[in-house]
């Protein structure tokens, strides 16, 4: 008699027999790496500079400096020497070079401001911003400050047209951008227009391009120890040292090689624009995470826009203007 075949349940319709049954997928906490495929061990993480996932050198330091460092400084020589052409060739063409920066400066921090959902009332500041310039090249002080209240005024008339709506917010913009491009560009204008007005732009301007050099050059070796990290991660204690340093050797050799003054007016000289520099350039950098962007515009490669190279020359040139009238008077 045949004995009875014994078999096995059958398995639920759709399952795999155990043979080749797919294990349970791991359980993996929320911040470990996926797994690999089938549940197999996740590969391991690529080391900093190993050979597992290793960026190319070209890639590895550009990712270090935090920008594209071969562009930046190409960028850097042409815009140097179009300002020394300027200067020594025809100096009110520098006046014409700075009316040129402020118009497209003014257009493109109108444009970012508008992701704050400002309108700022571009045509009268763009008016405004050339009327300033000229009142500085040709009536002085005086001129620069009675052109900056008309432009004001004409900001004020203009904006009514367009209704009430937001009115205060897209004047007060409006203001904010006359004060802070044509009106401190200004004061690049009247030290032009001195007798040894090539010599005093270039104290300002090579001692700002020392702060950010020796800022950018000591914090990407050094920085450890962010300096405001609220505002930007990027800057550093140690590079900040780095700026105050070479600054300080840029006032020095400016004020007693170029004006023939004492050392310390150098020292004072070189201080006073490191720290206008850096408050500059952390003013911007609040500004545009405010408004959620990280360039002003795109016009210069390695640097981003106008407006990032001006972040810290606009200010310092109220700030040289001001203690070379003092120190070195004309």
């Amino acid at each position: 008699m045949d004995q009875p075949e014994h078999r096995s349940p059958a398995a639920p319709a759709g399952s795999l027999p155990p043979a080749v049954r797919r294990p349970d997928p791991p359980i993996v906490a929320a911040d470990d790496p996926p797994p690999g495929p089938l549940g197999t061990a996740p590969p391991p993480p690529a080391a900093e500079g190993g050979a597992t996932g290793a960026l190319p050198p070209a890639v590895a330091r550009r990712r270090r400096a935090g920008r594209n460092l071969p562009a930046a400084i190409g960028v850097g020589l042409g815009l140097g020497a179009v300002i020394l052409a300027t200067l020594f060739l025809y100096r009110p063409s520098f006046a014409v070079l700075v009316g040129i920066v402020v118009v497209y400066g003014t257009y493109e921090l109108s444009r970012a401001l508008r992701a704050a959902d400002v309108r700022p009332a571009l045509v009268p500041m763009t008016l405004g911003g050339i009327a300033v310039l000229a009142a500085a090249w040709f009536r002085g002080a005086d001129g620069l400050v009675l052109a900056l209240l008309l432009s004001v005024c004409l900001v004020l008339v203009w904006r009514l047209a367009e209704g009430a709506r937001r009115y205060a917010p897209d004047v007060a913009a409006s203001v904010l951008i006359l004060l802070y491009v044509p009106a401190l560009a200004g004061f690049a204008v009247l030290s032009a227009h001195a007798t040894d007005g090539a010599a005093r732009i270039l104290a300002f301007v090579v001692t700002v391009v020392c702060s950010d050099t020796g800022g950018y050059a000591t914090g990407v070796l050094f920085g450890r120890h962010p300096l405001a990290p609220v505002v930007s991660k990027a800057k550093t204690w140690e590079g900040f040292a780095g700026s105050v340093a070479f600054c300080a050797v840029s006032g020095v050799l400016f004020l007693t090689l170029t004006f023939h003054q004492g050392w310390w007016k150098g020292l004072l000289f070189g201080l006073a624009i490191v720290v206008t520099a850096t408050v500059g350039d952390l003013g911007e950098s609040l500004l545009k995470r405010d408004l959620g962007i990280k360039d002003m515009g795109a016009l210069l490669p390695g640097h981003g826009g106008i407006m990032d190279r001006l972040d810290s020359m606009l200010p310092c040139a109220a700030v040289g203007y001001l203690l070379l009238s003092l120190f070195a008077p004309h």
